[in-house]
């Protein structure tokens, strides 16, 4: 039987398969879009102000971490990266299943919070150094709370960027190091608003 004949006498069939063929499409190319390239996070709570506000609409950059895992190694990323990961902590009913942070310190490395700073200690820097200077457009005010801990391997240590006590949950008040299994990637753009669109 030949095909083509078949659905040229039956072009209202062969209309809806193709529609239904097009929604399929795109329906897995959104899906493989946000598993490997770029996923789209809004902003939600106070905790990266004045860096991001409520609202804010992200895109994150996944090509790093797909590189990183087809190679057969977790992916890390650079300190003062602003990045979006998994709630370790998530329960279902919880609000913030996917959070946005700042990285301070990388794995094996010492975090100090003293006196409204954070000195991270590692081979290179063994009298320690400020990792807030690193960061150009970073947090300014002084961070709330006393740290002392030694990042576990395969893992980070983040911060929100609005430090007060209170305002972010984060590696120093009960959110713990992350494990960079649970990293979905870098921020790469702030795309709204509109008049702030800027990359990261």
């Amino acid at each position: 039987m030949n095909s083509n004949a078949y659905f040229e006498r039956h072009r209202t069939l062969r209309d809806i398969l193709g529609i239904i063929v097009f929604i399929v499409a795109v329906i897995v190319g959104s899906w493989l879009i946000n598993l490997f390239l770029f996923r789209s996070f809004s902003v939600f709570g106070p905790s990266m102000e004045p860096t991001l506000y409520t609202g804010h609409r992200l895109i994150v950059n996944r090509v790093p971490v797909t590189v990183a895992h087809a190679q057969g190694h977790s992916y890390q990323p650079k300190r003062g990266q602003v990045i979006v990961f998994k709630n370790p902590i998530f329960e279902t009913g919880m609000q913030d299943e996917y959070i946005v942070k700042r990285v301070i310190a990388l794995p094996g490395e010492r975090v100090v919070l003293k006196d409204g700073k954070y000195t991270v200690y590692n081979a290179m820097n063994p009298t320690g150094f400020n990792p807030d200077t690193l960061t150009p457009n970073g947090p300014t005010s002084p961070t709330d709370g006393e740290v002392d801990v030694t990042v576990p391997d395969e893992q980070l240590f983040v911060s929100g960027d609005h430090r007060q006590e209170g305002f972010s949950l984060d590696s120093r008040n009960g959110l713990g190091t992350i494990p960079l299994y649970e990293v979905i990637g870098p921020v790469s753009l702030r795309i709204y608003p509109f008049t702030e669109f800027r990359t990261f």
